[in-house]
């Protein structure tokens, strides 16, 4: 069939006994701006198919946003790959994380599929199996989110490596967690852990800052005499430089972990280390472990965090310092992490009969109760 845009045709094929097979994908046929002849498969035994492709292509080329062929190839791979170099040109701290979702979940089921032909129903796929896989629609959308990026650089590129930005549906999730450590079982599960992580849960139960962020302080930023630990902007999440106040239990286990680093790890530039002098980062297994011996199992490292809010709510420190302690930039994050306890409530409860009490002592007003009593002879 000829057409003003281009021609539809279908590949013939020689058999041996000399006849011709028609095989039964569309391709199109069409010329550049330059006058260039291009071939190219529909992918499709329906014929209509192809013609949508090739209007598709003449749009393109009319528009100006025809990249050639050779975009039509590229597997969305390359694209997770464009992803992680924009991360460490950028040095962007969750690089470690990227590369272990990719290698473990995205590459595999993604990598070979090429982006021209990437749809939702790829996406509904993905999901349907990490779901059996028993992952939560929180960690599937920060699954979902790495691949919404690479579609997103991959367009942005000059020239664009896709011609097209696709929709990716993010799930419904209920990520307000809310786990919190009352003092005493505080004190269990900092027992239960091994000697080298006790510095640094002490430290995020006290002021609740979060893992990297701690994990990356060294011993020129904790002043002993200003009672206070530095922390740089370059190693907040909000790349702005916090002070921490030393307090509670806080400076007795920081200065265990320094006589414990001056006499066995010297060198080690970090407050918070392993057990062989190197930066403590991951503990995972340790950590579940002290966690489930301390009745506390589905307890989370960052709920530490939601505990030192609460602390301080309780202590009566002023919002905004508890704000700038724990580096929360908006209230509405920073209430999700204020949790109303059960001895919070109680307290509420106890004040109130003290106040109604008091209310109850106080004496009547027979002007009101006589009021209250004639009012119920009235005729309606």
């Amino acid at each position: 069939m000829k057409a003003k845009l281009g021609s539809l045709y279908q590949r013939k094929k020689r058999m041996p006994d000399g006849s011709q097979k028609v095989l039964p994908i569309w391709w199109i046929k069409y010329a550049k701006g330059d006058g260039q002849i291009l071939r190219e498969s529909s992918g499709s035994e329906k014929k209509a198919d192809a013609e949508k492709l090739l209007m598709r292509r003449a749009g393109e080329i009319a528009t100006g946003r025809f990249a050639g062929l050779g975009i039509e190839r590229i597997q969305i791979a390359e694209l997770f790959r464009d992803e992680v170099d924009d991360y460490k040109a950028s040095d962007r701290k969750t690089l470690r994380d990227l590369k272990s979702r990719l290698s473990n979940h995205l590459t595999p089921f993604f990598g070979d599929i090429r982006a021209a032909d990437f749809s939702t129903q790829h996406v509904k796929r993905y999901v349907t199996m990490r779901r059996e896989e028993e992952a939560t629609n929180g960690t599937i959308n920060r699954e979902l989110t790495v691949l919404r990026r690479a579609f997103s650089l991959a367009f942005k590129c000059d020239p664009p490596k896709i011609t097209r930005m696709p929709h990716i549906q993010m799930l419904k999730e209920n990520n307000v967690r809310t786990g919190f450590l009352e003092y005493a079982e505080y004190l269990t599960l900092r027992d239960e852990l091994p000697w080298y992580v006790r510095p640094l849960f002490v430290t995020a139960y006290h002021v609740g800052g979060r893992r990297g962020e701690l994990a990356s302080v060294k011993w020129p930023q904790v002043d002993f005499n200003a009672s206070q630990i530095r922390l740089h902007a370059t190693d907040t999440k909000n790349e702005e430089a916090r002070t921490l106040p030393i307090y509670g239990d806080m400076r007795e286990w920081l200065l265990i972990a320094k006589d414990i680093r001056d006499k066995k790890f010297p060198n080690c530039p970090w407050v918070f280390y392993t057990d062989e002098g190197a930066r403590l980062y991951w503990f995972r297994k340790s950590w579940t472990s002290a966690c489930m011996r301390a009745g506390k199992p589905n307890f989370l490292f960052h709920d530490l965090r939601r505990s030192a809010v609460r602390n301080m709510e309780r202590a009566g420190v002023p919002r905004k310092v508890a704000m700038s302690i724990s580096g929360h930039k908006t209230e509405n994050v920073y209430r999700r992490y204020d949790i109303v306890a059960e001895r919070d409530l109680s307290d509420a409860s106890t004040r109130m009969d003290a106040y109604f009490s008091a209310m109850k002592a106080r004496p009547r007003d027979p002007g009101r109760r006589a009021l209250i009593a004639g009012s119920c002879d009235l005729n309606p």
